[in-house]
C-alpha cells in the first residue's frame, strides 16, 4: 500500500515589488516590512503542524518566509533553486503597466496565458509548469508518508494548484494566491490532489491590510 505526502505550499511574504506591481522573477527582493510580519505569523500558524522537513526556492523572499516557518520546529531550511518563480527575462524589474505600453504584443500574450509565449531569456509556461510539477514531485516523494512544506512563489502555486485539480495552463485563474497563505494538498505517484487552498486566518489583523494576489512575483 502506497503511502501518501502531505504538502504544505507556501507562498512568500510581501516584497515592495509585489505592492508596486512589478515583475520579480528570478530578481533577489527581500521582504518589506509587511512580508517580514506575514512570514512571522506563518510560522506560528504552523509551529504545531508535524513539519518533517522544509524546502524553499534559494530566492531571499522565499527565504525569509522559509526560516521564520522553521524557527519554532528548529529544523534547517534545504534550498532548493528549482523551486524558483518563472523566469520572465526580458520583462523582470517592469511594472504591468511598463508591459503593456513597452511591449504590447508581448503583454497580450502573457495576458492570455499563451503556454509557448517565452519572454527574452525566460521561461515559457510549459517549461515552467515541467519544472515545478517534476520538482515537487520529486521533493514528495523524498518523503512518504511525512508533512513536507514547500515555501516559493506566487507562479508556483499557481502550478501547483493546476496540477491537483487537473486544470489547463491557460484556465481562467478563479483561486487566490495572495502572500504568505497556507495551502494544503496530497501527493501519490498518481499526483497531486488538493486538500485546502489559501488559507490567511492567521494573517488576519486590523493593520495586516489584504495579502497581495500576484501570480507572477
Amino acid at each position: 500500500m502506497e503511502e501518501i505526502t502531505r504538502l504544505i505550499a507556501v507562498r512568500h511574504g510581501e516584497t515592495a515589488w509585489n505592492v508596486g506591481t512589478r515583475i520579480q522573477g528570478h530578481i533577489d527582493i527581500g521582504l518589506n516590512a509587511t512580508g517580514l510580519w506575514q512570514a512571522e505569523r506563518t510560522g506560528q500558524a504552523l509551529a504545531d503542524e508535524p513539519i518533517g522537513v522544509i524546502y524553499a526556492s534559494d530566492l531571499s523572499r522565499a527565504w525569509q518566509t522559509a526560516e521564520a516557518i522553521a524557527k519554532p520546529h528548529g529544523l534547517p531550511v534545504q534550498p532548493e533553486p528549482r523551486l524558483r518563480e518563472r523566469a520572465f527575462g526580458d520583462l523582470e524589474g517592469m511594472s504591468f503597466a511598463e508591459i503593456e505600453a513597452m511591449k504590447p504584443e508581448e503583454a497580450k500574450r502573457w495576458r492570455e496565458r499563451d503556454p509557448e509565449f517565452e519572454p527574452v531569456g525566460g521561461e515559457s509556461l510549459l517549461t515552467f509548469r515541467d519544472r515545478i510539477t517534476g520538482v515537487a514531485s520529486e521533493l514528495a516523494a523524498r518523503h512518504p508518508g511525512e508533512l513536507v512544506t514547500l515555501v516559493a512563489h506566487g507562479g508556483v502555486m499557481d502550478v501547483l494548484y493546476r496540477a491537483a485539480t487537473r486544470q489547463a495552463l491557460q484556465a481562467p485563474r478563479t483561486w487566490q494566491l495572495g502572500n504568505a497563505a497556507i495551502n494544503r494538498m496530497l501527493w501519490t505517484p498518481e499526483g497531486f490532489s488538493l486538500v485546502g487552498w489559501s488559507d490567511t486566518a492567521h494573517l488576519a489583523h486590523p493593520d495586516a491590510g489584504n495579502a497581495l494576489d500576484e501570480t507572477t512575483t
